[in-house]
């Protein structure tokens, strides 16, 4: 967790420092400000930490004058010797109120009180991380048909197939077109719950599936909405009972 304190006494600061490690030595000091206009300037050109520990009485004035200059959205733990300020402290994104001098175990109970109420967020952040590793599905393909070039939408193919060592995507009824990519590369770039690979020579499209027939030696025979040439359209034996969950999530 990244912490920011605005302190402008730095024995003050340090001891603040030294018991937030105490409580979680994960925890990491970004920087100690001193005043209002440092710490306004400060906000304004850098990252916010995750928490930020504030002193209301500065060396140049009340920290609230910060929040004029800059928008703050990250939660602030004030410290501070003075009673008077806490309904105003509590307008501007404040977790709790700690009195001067810091109590270790107040200090404990309001970083908890952080976790707690920024549990949520945490977790978003986690999952948009995730998110952002996970890699991009195609969306379209680019053909050439005669000397022009088509963008077709992935949600239009109904199977993409290999016949005579070449890779096709069939679009609508019998137009079928050529792709640069083997279908195996194909696999790894569409979305699983969209398409699936029925065989070593197909994948379909979930939608273009009109029916599912028992066929010979435990395998299916499909039944696409637009046909596809003349042959059976068959899930291979081995890959019989993936399909059936796929069907069935």
């Amino acid at each position: 967790m990244n912490i920011l304190i605005i302190e402008d006494e730095m024995p003050a600061a340090l001891k603040l420092e030294r018991m937030l490690k105490g409580i979680d030595e994960t925890i990491h000091l970004v920087k100690v400000l001193a005043s209002v206009q440092e710490a306004t300037t400060w906000l304004n050109n850098n990252q916010h930490p995750d928490l930020i520990f504030m002193d209301i009485q500065l060396s140049d004035g009340v920290c609230f004058e910060i929040f004029e200059n800059c928008e703050i959205s990250k939660p602030i733990i004030f410290t501070t010797a003075y009673h008077e300020y806490t309904l105003q402290a509590f307008k501007v994104n404040s977790v709790d109120y700690l009195l001067k001098p810091v109590d270790e175990d107040e200090l404990k109970q309001a970083i908890n009180k952080y976790r707690l109420l920024h549990k949520d967020d945490t977790q978003a952040k986690l999952q948009e991380v995730l998110k952002q590793l996970q890699p991009k599905r195609k969306e379209r393909f680019l053909i050439k048909v005669g000397e022009h070039f088509k963008s077709v939408d992935v949600n239009q193919i109904n199977c993409i197939y290999i016949e005579e060592r070449c890779t096709f995507i069939q679009v609508g009824k019998d137009k079928n077109y050529a792709i640069d990519y083997s279908l195996e590369k194909v696999e790894g770039m569409l979305d699983e719950n969209l398409f699936f690979r029925i065989n070593r020579n197909m994948m379909v499209n979930f939608y273009a599936i009109k029916d599912i027939v028992i066929y010979s030696s435990n395998r299916l025979k499909l039944e696409m909405m637009n046909g596809h040439n003349s042959e059976p359209v068959l899930v291979s034996r081995e890959r019989v009972n993936a399909f059936k969950k796929w069907m069935d999530r």
